[in-house]
């Protein structure tokens, strides 16, 4: 326990100057675009006089110098203030809480099946190196990964919802049909199994080559060979020795994987019209809202480093070298 709290203590010490870093980044970046919120605002209502785009730049704080606004943006940031969107008109925070949750369900239920199946799936094939099944789910995971997200996402929801019309087109639950409880449960489970679904095959791929590989590498190692020539069965040398070992590469490429997959739910939430955080993203581009776009990284960011602090503590609980030496265990 005392070790995985001096982990936890000294990868929250060295997240800060990366979340600094990451804001920085982004708001000159954004800067460095073309065009304002007020610019498309002008377009939206079919343009404007100098007074009435001085008035807003003013109302806007797009008056104030790139340094002045970015000093603004990380005190505001310290006391955990979002800012202001300029499209919506709303708080950032607010629209964020509104949304976020439907993505993290979103990014949860893929990660828990494509982590549990594709494990399990290369457990299967890593069990035998060089068998036929092996080779099949080789080649059908190599397959699945070549296929684009959008693209696997469009097939199913023309094939599963158009044509045989078993589950929902689009949108994260049915909209005023007043269910609550178990029945909203299962209204939402409807919807989600598509874009999950989607989302999910091409990182179970990706954890069912790595935990293969692991296991293929594990069977050459001195204690495998002398659990065989111990006599230990088959299986038992597969679960409490290969397997385990081979875990811990798999638990790695979670946390180096929970970016990649926020990324893959937007275009997910675009293709099945669920109003998540990527649908947000995409609105925020649309109307050039560079507050709610900060806003919107910075929770990414905080995202990511939040799911490799987890993979840290489960990394330190399935290796106890891990941390020994910052614990001084």
């Amino acid at each position: 326990m005392k070790r995985a709290i001096i982990l936890l203590r000294r990868r929250a010490i060295s997240s800060i100057p990366v979340l600094l870093i990451v804001v920085i980044f982004t708001f000159f970046l954004l800067e460095s675009a073309s065009g304002d919120a007020v610019d498309a605002y002008l377009g939206s209502i079919g343009g404007g006089d100098a007074a009435l785009i001085q008035s807003l730049r003013e109302s806007y704080g797009l008056d104030r110098s790139m340094l002045a606004r970015l000093w603004l943006y990380l005190s505001s940031l310290a006391r955990f203030d979002l800012g202001w969107s300029v499209a919506f008109n709303r708080p950032v925070g607010e629209l964020i809480a509104e949304r976020l949750p439907n993505t993290l369900l979103l990014m949860g239920s893929a990660t828990a099946l494509s982590f549990g199946l594709g494990s399990a799936l290369g457990v299967l094939a890593g069990a035998r190196p060089g068998s036929v099944r092996d080779r099949l789910l080789s080649i059908g995971s190599l397959v699945v990964y070549a296929i684009p997200s959008f693209w696997l996402g469009l097939v199913l929801s023309i094939t599963f919802s158009v044509k045989l019309r078993w589950f929902p087109i689009a949108g994260i639950e049915t909209i005023a049909s007043g269910k609550t409880g178990f029945a909203r449960a299962l209204d939402i489970f409807d919807h989600l199994v598509l874009p999950v679904g989607a989302l999910a095959m091409i990182y179970l791929a990706l954890f069912l080559r790595v935990m293969r590989s692991g296991m293929a590498e594990a069977w050459k190692l001195d204690f495998v060979l002398f659990a065989r020539a111990k006599g230990l069965s088959r299986s038992r040398i597969v679960l409490r020795h290969v397997a385990r070992n081979a875990l811990l590469p798999l638990v790695t490429m979670l946390g180096l994987q929970s970016a990649a997959m926020l990324g893959g739910s937007v275009v997910i939430e675009s293709v099945f019209a669920i109003p998540g955080f990527g649908r947000l993203a995409q609105e925020a581009v649309n109307g050039r809202d560079a507050p709610l776009l900060m806003g919107i990284v910075v929770t990414s960011a905080v995202l990511v480093i939040a799911v490799n602090f987890l993979v840290d503590l489960v990394y330190a609980a399935l290796d106890p070298r891990i941390g020994a030496s910052e614990g001084g265990v």
